[in-house]
């Protein structure tokens, strides 16, 4: 591969993750020549609301929580954002997911905006009924800015269904009537959908099927590497090994990557660590870290895990053909200079990802009108909406000579000023 210098490699690398996605806006936007007033608007949250959550631990002692809950945009539809509970939640991380959020939306046309929440909180170190305590006291928080027509809340890092049930619960409590659609990603006891729990790996695995078409890739003779291996990594290695028989080589936890280069069976892997909460020791593999597994000579690498892995250290290192940006933000912004350059194809991640806001959307039409569909209802309606996304950034990269994630950017802000223009809000 072609090595490439970095302009001002002096300077110490952007990694706040706001200001990435501002950045990348900000190219979006010039592409548009975008008029200097929805530019001005379109680069901030149009809300942004901050609480303590007051928790009294089983100790007996009190223990203050900061949350936080970002509304960045919601002309195309109710904002739509998952929560979650984070040790190193910052709240620019949050106005970046409530960003991303808002073109992940557009990108897959479905009539959402974009928000995001969190709370500052080491779930590992807590106990349930604290993590159901802060759960009921985030809603308490924010309970007026919720709703099926105002903000539609779901699980992200370190929440899931059990999350959602108490807040949908703490929600119904104080509204004083039953409100289904006003969270997603729920059990499906209280009106969660078919297909939820794997939509975000099942849409990434539809955009690499797409992608390996485009590059002429044989998935079932593809080797990959996934960073991480929470619900996102693990569906995505599940469904590429069950739809193609790809050969998986590393998968990684937060402690550790395992290697092995006669590939790995991650569904044994993943009943591995939940038997013993580690990767770590599972026969037939040897550790490496996870900075290893990027550099990793793979056809398919699937960042899984949180922001900034990918950055100007080690970009130039990557050996893969195809990125399939399962996580948000993977890449700094000098690591996609780079990329942009470079063979490597890459599906942005607000489109990669898009999978679980989707099935998201359709849990929220099942709960507004009652009836529910089939899972395999929900996966081809899944299929038809990542394809059909797919496609679109695909044809207007080609047909511009513009980069993927450039490209993913411009459809989604052009249809979100349009939607702002429309509004008389411009």
């Amino acid at each position: 591969m072609a090595q490439y210098k970095f302009i001002g490699a002096n300077v110490a690398e952007e990694k706040n993750p706001f200001r990435i996605a501002q950045q990348q806006f900000d190219e979006a936007a010039d592409f548009l020549k975008l008029e200097k007033s929805l530019r001005e608007k379109l680069r901030e949250p149009a809300r942004v609301f901050q609480a303590k959550l007051k928790i009294k631990l089983d100790s007996g002692k009190t223990k203050e929580f900061e949350a936080f809950r970002v509304q960045y945009n919601d002309a195309r539809g109710p904002c739509k954002g998952g929560i979650r509970f984070h040790p190193e939640e910052t709240l620019d991380t949050v106005k970046a997911l409530a960003a991303w959020m808002t073109w992940k939306c557009a990108t897959v046309g479905i009539p959402y905006g974009g928000g995001k929440g969190g709370v500052i909180c080491n779930p590992k170190e807590l106990s349930e009924k604290e993590l159901e305590r802060i759960s009921r006291a985030y809603v308490q928080a924010f309970w007026k800015h919720f709703g099926p027509d105002i903000d539609v809340p779901a699980p992200d890092v370190y929440t899931s269904g059990r999350e959602m049930a108490w807040m949908l619960d703490e929600y119904e409590k104080l509204v004083g009537h039953k409100s289904p659609a006003m969270i997603t990603g729920k059990p499906l006891e209280l009106g969660g959908s078919l297909g939820r729990d794997a939509a975000t790996g099942m849409g990434t695995v539809i955009c690499i099927r797409e992608a390996a078409k485009h590059l002429k890739l044989d998935l079932k003779k593809a080797t990959a590497a996934i960073q991480g291996a929470g619900n996102v990594g693990g569906w995505t290695g599940k469904l590429l090994q069950q739809m193609f028989g790809t050969k998986i080589i590393a998968i990684s936890d937060s402690k550790c990557a395992i290697h092995s280069e006669n590939g790995i069976d991650i569904e044994k892997a993943l009943a591995h660590k939940e038997k013993t909460g580690a990767l770590h020791g599972f026969a037939g593999t040897k550790c490496i870290t996870n900075e290893q597994l990027l550099e990793l000579g793979v056809d398919v690498l699937v960042p899984a895990a949180l922001e900034n892995q990918i950055t100007k250290e080690n970009v130039s290192k990557l050996k893969c053909k195809l990125i399939a940006e399962a996580a948000n933000g993977p890449a700094t912004k000098e690591a996609d200079e780079f990329l942009k350059k470079s063979k490597i194809f890459v599906i942005p991640d607000f489109l990669c990802n898009a999978g679980g806001v989707t099935v998201s959307y359709l849990e929220w039409v099942q709960n507004r009108t009652g009836y529910y569909w089939k899972l395999n209802e929900v996966n081809e309606k899944l299929d038809a909406v990542m394809t059909k996304a797919f496609h679109s950034v695909l044809d207007f990269s080609e047909k511009n000579k513009i980069y993927t994630r450039t490209a993913a950017y411009v459809l989604a802000v052009q249809k979100v000023a349009e939607a702002m223009r429309l509004r008389g809000k411009a």
